[in-house]
């Protein structure tokens, strides 16, 4: 995998979460999952990460990110009658922290991200272009230009061929929060569920 230049300031929501050097995630659709869309979340050397409970029957498509020990991180979910495509995110308390716009443009996929930075309490604002068929994308800065992520869907595996199970390998910039760059992963799948 490619490494990407560490950011210049730590970068996110969630300091726990905070990659020490650039990382690689692979997020995994879970194949016999009952509750809809689910993942489970490793390292690329096999550690647990985060784990991802989609609910089958919701209409907000509400997927829960929990730790490893089960703990509500924060659930996601899509927003009604909006056009293009919109998601946001919510703690526990049901308080919104993260909001996903997408763009309009031709031949490729934009979204815009956008959160208070918990280590400068200023807004920030994550540019996510990828192609048409959504099977990756680049995560920048906007206010520096700066890649921050990059998102790789694993294509024509077996797996994806007879069970339509989805494989994301996704690169993270040092400084830049694991699990902000997951539910922005986890947008892009729903997104591209939804065409």
């Amino acid at each position: 995998m490619a490494q990407l230049p560490p950011s210049p300031q730590a970068l996110g929501i969630f300091n726990n979460y905070i990659a020490h050097q650039s990382e690689s995630l692979v997020l995994k659709e879970r194949v016999l999952s009952l509750s809809g869309d689910s993942f489970s979340i490793k390292t690329l050397d096999g550690r647990d990460m985060l784990q991802v409970k989609g609910e089958a029957f919701s209409l907000s498509g509400r997927k829960t990110v929990m730790d490893m020990q089960g703990n509500h991180i924060f659930t996601i979910r899509k927003e009604h009658f909006s056009f293009p495509r919109a998601y946001y995110a919510e703690d526990a308390q049901g308080k919104r922290f993260f909001e996903l716009q997408g763009k309009f443009s031709l031949g490729s996929s934009k979204s815009i991200g956008r959160f208070i930075n918990s280590f400068t309490n200023q807004q920030e604002e994550l540019l996510m272009k990828g192609n048409f068929f959504d099977t990756y994308a680049d995560i920048t800065n906007v206010k520096t230009g700066q890649p921050v992520a990059r998102i790789d869907r694993k294509m024509l595996n077996a797996r994806e061929l007879f069970t339509g199970q989805q494989t994301y390998v996704v690169t993270v910039a040092q400084g830049v929060d694991l699990a902000l760059i997951t539910a922005m992963c986890i947008c892009l799948d729903e997104k591209r569920n939804d065409k």
